[in-house]
Order: structure tokens, then sequence, then C-alpha cells
């Protein structure tokens, strides 16, 4: 393969590919540049690329910031945003971090970064497929608890609304289990109690 089949190689595979992943395959970085200008490429912020062939859904945003900060977990409104449990259009991707992780100086995208540790960081994540790339993000149960655990956040009116949202689904309904487990590791019992009994 000549290097610049190789670059588009990546990109396909990738969806959304970081510059290294591109001299991991043996592309030197002059070629991004020439498949940009030509428009093969498009670069999607500082040391992203995807395809110009490929069409991006809404959450492609989501993939783009799972590269940026790989130890990230999509969390909040745009955990929301993406399980259709918000009216919300949240104007940046909202990550759960480690308290010490480390996050990027200059972003190509907004982010609003939230810390947390242990199981409240770990425990209700999934992984979806985006634009080829494995994002983690926190199921709707682990994303309604961590409304209200982060309620000053995002604020108390948006967490009921998620928990609203979530309690009208039947299968979702079913899960009430879930979002005690959930209340008992983001330590909320009691700020939920009250809301999930009213919809119960």
């Amino acid at each position: 393969m000549t290097h610049i089949e190789r670059a588009l190689a990546v990109a396909q595979a990738q969806g959304v590919a970081r510059t290294r992943d591109f001299v991991t395959a043996g592309v030197p970085r002059v070629y991004l540049k020439r498949l940009v200008e030509d428009g093969r490429l498009s670069q999607v912020g500082r040391g992203l690329y995807r395809p110009n062939d490929v069409s991006l859904p809404t959450t492609s945003s989501l993939a783009e910031a799972a590269r940026v900060v790989p130890n990230g977990v999509i969390a909040l409104l745009s955990a929301l945003r993406f399980h259709g449990l918000t009216t919300q259009a949240p104007h940046a991707v909202w990550l759960l971090i480690g308290t010490r992780a480390w996050t990027p100086v200059n972003p190509p995208m907004r982010l609003k970064i939230v810390r947390a540790s242990g199981p409240s960081l770990t425990e209700g994540v999934e992984t979806h497929d985006i634009d080829g790339v494995t994002v983690p993000i926190t199921s709707p149960a682990k994303t309604v608890v961590d409304c209200f655990k982060y309620r000053r956040r995002v604020g108390l009116d948006v967490a009921l609304e998620a928990l609203r949202d979530f309690m009208k689904d039947s299968a979702r309904r079913r899960q009430r289990d879930a979002l005690w487990r959930y209340a008992e590791i983001d330590r909320v019992q009691t700020v939920i109690r009250p809301y999930l009994e009213a919809l119960s």
C-alpha cells in the first residue's frame, strides 16, 4: 500500500483517528496535510482526523471526546442526550474522569470535566461503537443517579426530568433496583428516594 492508501485505511478503520494512529501505521505526518488539502480527510481537532466520505451522526463529538480524553467516561448531560433522557442540548461534552487524571490543555471541542473516583467512576459504564470508536458512556440508570449527585452542576430540574423520562419507559422502569444500587454508590439515596417514590 502507498502512504496515502494506508492513511485512508487507518481513517476508515478508526472513524476518528489520531496523528499517532497514522504514525504507528507508518504514515509520515506530511501525508495528513496533503490529504486534508485534497479534501479526502478533515481535521476535526488538533491531531484528530476523519475521512470525508463518512457521514457523521450527531454523536460524533462523543467519539472525538473519547479520542481526546481516553481515560474519560461520557456522562451527565451528554449521556442523557445519548440515551434520549432529556430535551437539553448540551453545548459541551460532559466527562467523568479520575480525581488525578490528566486533561487536555486545549481540546478541540468544549469539555465539561467532572472528577470522580472508585465505583462512582467505574460502575455502570457501557461501551458503544460510534464512528468506529469504542466510547465509554454511563448507563441510563447510572446517568440519572449521577445527575442527582451532581445536581449543583447540572441543575435539579435536569435530574428530575431525566428520572421522569426513565420511569416512563416500561423496560427501564424494571431497572429500579439498578437505580437504588447506583444511588448507594453515589450516596444520594436520601435525595432521590422521595422523587422515586412519587413516580412509582
